[in-house]
Parts: structure tokens; sequence; C-alpha cells
């Protein structure tokens, strides 16, 4: 498929209205994970940002909304995504982590972004839509996108990931060799709450040792008690104000 019907697509609000992406009413649609990973990179005006696998462009087009003047780009294997991309505002390529069309390779960046799919596949069932497969299906190996990220930052440059906490293992892993000053921010729903994810950022020829920051708390209290989305102050700065997270 290369291309969707504007009556299959919907076009939602993110960051409190500050932006609007459209997204494919079926499949795929962003949440939560793309506007927390884009509030925790503290990238500077002028500073240049790669998104691998982009999707429509969610965690790049967040953080282009809070932080003026960046230049922004993104990468996406499905080229109906990477048209929705484009169409959002991103300067968009299509490519697979695996082999990045020649327009990315001819770059380096301050900021590399990635939210990779988080299930892996030889150990469950695909979903039937081909979008949502393809966003949430794991048929990549981590190693791959940590050495992509790697290779298209520039020196000193940063990656920055979201994924599931189970995962940091692998990630660590496929940091080594490859990037250094390793950071680690884990995001609990609650307090007392064993983590569901975490942030990873880590640094191209950093030389700082590991850093296992203080968790994220999504939501207040012990339990949903009551209708509403009961995020934590913080986390309401960041999805309906643009704000960053305060890491």
């Amino acid at each position: 498929m290369t291309s969707i019907s504007d009556t299959d697509l919907t076009r939602d609000a993110f960051l409190g209205g500050r932006l609007h992406l459209w997204q494919p009413r079926a499949g795929y649609r962003a949440g939560v994970d793309p506007v927390l990973l884009a509030a925790s990179v503290p990238a500077r005006q002028g500073e240049s940002v790669l998104d691998l696998g982009c999707g429509v462009g969610t965690a790049a087009l967040c953080l282009g909304a809070r932080v003026p003047g960046l230049d922004l780009m993104g990468v996406e294997r499905q080229a109906d995504y990477a048209a929705l991309a484009a169409r959002n505002g991103l300067e968009t390529a299509v490519g697979d982590v695996t082999a990045l069309p020649d327009a990315v390779r001819a770059r380096s960046f301050d900021h590399v972004l990635a939210n990779p799919p988080f299930f892996d596949r030889t150990a469950g069932r695909q979903a039937q839509d081909a979008g949502r497969e393809a966003a949430r299906g794991l048929n990549t190996p981590l190693l791959a996108w940590v050495d992509a990220g790697a290779r298209r930052l520039r020196h000193r440059g940063y990656l920055h990931m979201i994924h599931r906490a189970e995962r940091l293992p692998d990630l660590l892993a496929a940091a080594q060799g490859r990037l250094g000053s390793p950071e680690i921010w884990p995001i609990c729903p609650r307090m007392g709450k064993l983590a569901e994810l975490v942030i990873f950022r880590a640094r191209k020829d950093g030389r700082a040792d590991f850093r296992l920051h203080p968790p994220v708390i999504l939501h207040a209290g012990a339990q949903h008690e009551s209708d509403g989305d009961s995020y934590m102050l913080a986390i309401q700065a960041v999805l309906r104000d643009g704000a960053a997270l305060p890491l």
C-alpha cells in the first residue's frame, strides 16, 4: 500500500492542540510513547534531528513544536506512513534502518530518535493490520536500530530511544562499542509499580559512567479510581502543553 484515502484518515490534536497530525483511522495510531520520547530530548535551536522509523512523524514534530528552529528529518519504511509524515510537515525519506536511503546516509545529526516496535514476533502473534504490525512487531533486531542511529550521529551527538523495560539489557549490549555515557530513566505507570518502559540515552564518543535515574511516574495514586487520565502534573504539562520532561 502506497497511499491512504482521506476518508480513512483522521487529523488528531497533540500537545493540547499545538500540533495536529494526519493518521490512519485504522491501523497504528500514535499514543503517549513518542510524545514522551520527544519530551526527553534536550535539543537546542539550530540542531539537527533524525527520527528513525518515524511513522507519521509524531516524535520529531512534537519535538519541533517545543523547540523552534530545529532541522528535522524522518525515515520510514512504510511508504504510506512516510507520505503522511511528509503531509504533516516532516521532511521524510522512505527506507529501512538496515538500508537507509542515500539522502539520510549523506548526513549526520546532533540527535537521533527512535521508538522501535516493541514486540518480538518470533514469540508472539502478528496484528492483522499491516501498518499496526509494522509499527508494533519487531522483525529488525534492536542492534540494527542502535547501530543505524550511532552511524548517523555527529561526534558527541545523542541517541534517544523509548522501549519496553525488559529490553534494557539488549539496548545496553547494543550500545557497547558504538555509544558511551548510557543513561536510563524508568517509566512507571504509578508509584510503587514496576517500570514498563524505559527512556534510553547514549552519546557518540561519550565517556561518562552509566547512570540510572529516578523513575518517571505517569499517574497519581496507587490505582485508577475515577474517570479521567489521572496524569501527574509534570506528565500533564508534557501531553497538554508541550513541556519537556523534567529529567
